[in-house]
């Protein structure tokens, strides 16, 4: 079978480095008959042609799937194994089953199709590039949203990684619901409130 004749699943996810929030995975497989220009890493692209790329995967792509794993997900298991259950979860909720998954990073989850892992595969792979770009704009409007929850830690500024603004929100306030525990600086700071 040709590359062409092969539904190939791109995954990629967003927000393994935060100190808070979840972490988004997609799992995308595109339509060779309905190409998408301009795809590429996420982190390339500025959020408005995120979100305008993000809105022509969903309607394009052949299939596609969002999927989370919660900041409680992710202080029980840790980061990396929660992020491999997001992409499982993403891989697993697509509506059209995939002949190859291939997946940015080293690592994979477990699953009942053929593998393959591509360091640095949102920039070479519009399927993963597609999926980087889907993660993001999901996570990022997650992230706005638990803003109007929390707005005074700025998540809305820094989506939850940890600037210099967010570590001293986090140290004035002390840790939100949605702040991972596992973490150093939000260990440190719940040590502060111990004393």
């Amino acid at each position: 079978m040709s590359r062409a004749d092969r539904r190939i699943c791109g995954v990629d996810e967003a927000g393994r480095g935060p100190i808070a929030g979840p972490v988004v995975a997609a799992a995308v497989i595109l339509d060779g008959r309905r190409p998408i220009t301009g795809l590429r890493d996420s982190k390339l692209l500025s959020a408005r042609r995120r979100s305008t790329l993000a809105a022509r995967i969903r309607c394009d792509a052949q299939a596609w799937a969002v999927a989370f794993a919660s900041v409680e997900e992710i202080d029980a298991l840790n980061i990396l194994r929660a992020t491999m259950l997001a992409m499982r979860r993403a891989v697993e909720a697509l509506d059209l089953a995939p002949d190859e998954v291939w997946i940015d990073g080293n690592r994979s989850p477990d699953l009942q199709f053929p593998v393959r892992t591509i360091v640095g595969g949102d920039r070479l792979h519009a399927e993963i590039s597609a999926a980087s770009i889907l993660a993001k704009t999901v996570r990022d409007a997650e992230m706005l949203a638990l803003h109007r929850t929390y707005p005074h830690y700025g998540l809305d500024r820094h989506k939850g990684y940890a600037t210099r603004e967010h570590l001293a929100l986090l140290e004035r306030f002390g840790p939100s619901a949605v702040h991972r525990r596992s973490v150093a600086p939000v260990r440190r700071r719940l040590q502060q409130d111990l004393l």
